[in-house]
C-alpha cells in the first residue's frame, strides 16, 4: 500500500494544498470546476499561516475533512475503487468501507499538509467532454527545480455541484490503483470485511499515535 500511498500524498496535496495558485489562464477565465480547485487552495493557504495550527495533527485532520468532503465524490470514489466487490458488498460493508476509505484519505493528506509547503498550481485549458456534467481539470504542479508533475481531476457535476471522483498522476489513476490494491487484499485475506477491519485497525492506531506525538 506504501505506493499507493505515496500517489494520495501527491493526489491530496494538489488538490487542496497549501499552495499559490499559478493559472495559465487569468483567474476571471477559470472555470467553474477550476474554481472548486482553487478556492479549496486558498482556504488551505490562510490556514497554514498559523503556526500553532500546524502543530496540532487533530486540528489539521478536522481542518482537512471540512475543505476535503465537500469537493469530492466518496460515495462515487468508493464503488469505483471496489469495483465488482461493491455490488456484492452488504449495506453495513459499503458504509464501513467508505468511512475507513475516507479516513485514510483524510489522514494520509493530513501529513502532507504540514510536510509539503513549496509546491504550487498551474491550470491548463480544459477541452469539453461528451457528457457535459463531466470534465477533466488539467493542472501542472510546479517544485522548485523539478520537473512539473501532470495531475488531473475527473470530475462529475451532481445536483448543481462539481465533485472529484478520480485523479491522475502523470496518467496514473488513483480508482484504479487503489482497486487493484483491494483487490489483492480481498483476496489474500477471504473477505471484505476483513480488509475493512484491517484498514480500521491502522486509522484507529494512525491517528491514536498522532495525537500523542
Amino acid at each position: 500500500m506504501k505506493r499507493h500511498l505515496k500517489i494520495v500524498l501527491i493526489f491530496l496535496f494538489s488538490v487542496l494544498a497549501n499552495a499559490s495558485v499559478i493559472e495559465a489562464v487569468a483567474a476571471a477565465e477559470l472555470t467553474e470546476p477550476q474554481k472548486v480547485i482553487e478556492d479549496a487552495s486558498s482556504q488551505l493557504k490562510v490556514r497554514m499561516q498559523d503556526p500553532g495550527f500546524t502543530k496540532d495533527f487533530r486540528k489539521i485532520t478536522e481542518f482537512v475533512h471540512s475543505v476535503i468532503y465537500p469537493h469530492a465524490d466518496f460515495d462515487l470514489i468508493s464503488s469505483l475503487v471496489l469495483g465488482k466487490l461493491w455490488k456484492d458488498a452488504s449495506p453495513d460493508e459499503k458504509d464501513a468501507f467508505k468511512r475507513e476509505f475516507q479516513t485514510l484519505l483524510i489522514r494520509t493528506y493530513s501529513r502532507a499538509f504540514v510536510e509539503f509547503k513549496e509546491w504550487s498550481v498551474r491550470f491548463l485549458p480544459i477541452n469539453p467532454e461528451e457528457d457535459p456534467r463531466k470534465v477533466m481539470v488539467k493542472t501542472e504542479i510546479l517544485q522548485p527545480g523539478l520537473q512539473p508533475i501532470a495531475v488531473n481531476y475527473r470530475m462529475l457535476n451532481t445536483k448543481g455541484e462539481w465533485k472529484v471522483y478520480d485523479i491522475l498522476i502523470e496518467g496514473v489513476s488513483l480508482v484504479t490503483n487503489y482497486r487493484t490494491s483491494f483487490k489483492n487484499e480481498v483476496e489474500r485475506t477471504g473477505s471484505l470485511q476483513e480488509v475493512i477491519n484491517q484498514l480500521a485497525k491502522r486509522n484507529s492506531e494512525a491517528l491514536s499515535t498522532s495525537n500523542h506525538s
